[in-house]
């Protein structure tokens, strides 16, 4: 059974968009971001200071209201980001530069190295913001993925996401 793409969180003047590889499946399955309860986004969001409180993943429409919004590079629910394809990443490419486009976020936020590799086609990035961003007047801003797969220490991922601050002055 295929599981049908969740909805995206945008709006023109947000202060950040957060951008994902894709849904998982429990994102799939409930329709909300970052809804696997082993993923440590919403945790990452208030340790770092982004958030005034702890969110649940059934509240990601409601950051809207705080200037954050959300979509995936590609939108089909897979159990790994390594089930995505070639031309899959291809299309998403195209749809999400025409998404930063037409809403113009101050941050995009690419929640994984590889989301921003895929989409910029950049190799060797470093964490944070990058030099060169694909949409001018834009801000690339690049995170770790913020997946229970990922074996970074929360305390290093939370010093990361804590950058996006100063990109917002």
């Amino acid at each position: 059974m295929e599981l049908a793409a969740i909805s995206d969180h945008m709006a023109e003047g947000l202060q950040i968009l957060f951008v994902g590889y894709n849904p998982s499946i429990r994102s799939g399955e409930t329709g909300h971001h970052y809804a696997n309860p082993s993923n440590r986004f919403y945790r990452i969001l208030l340790q770092a200071g982004l958030t005034p409180r702890l969110y649940k993943p059934q509240e990601d429409g409601d950051l809207l209201e705080i200037g954050y919004g959300f979509t995936n590079i590609v939108a089909r629910p897979s159990l790994t980001a390594a089930e995505i394809t070639a031309d899959e990443y291809r299309e998403g490419r195209r749809i999400l530069k025409a998404k930063i486009e037409t809403y113009r976020p101050k941050v995009v936020c690419f929640v994984g190295k590889g989301v921003y590799e895929q989409y910029s086609g950049r190799r060797g990035i470093s964490w944070g913001s990058q030099p060169q961003p694909m949409v001018e007047g834009v801000i690339d801003y690049v995170c770790p993925s913020s997946s229970g797969l990922v074996r970074m220490k929360l305390e290093d991922m939370v010093a990361i996401y804590r950058g996006i601050l100063t990109s917002l002055v």
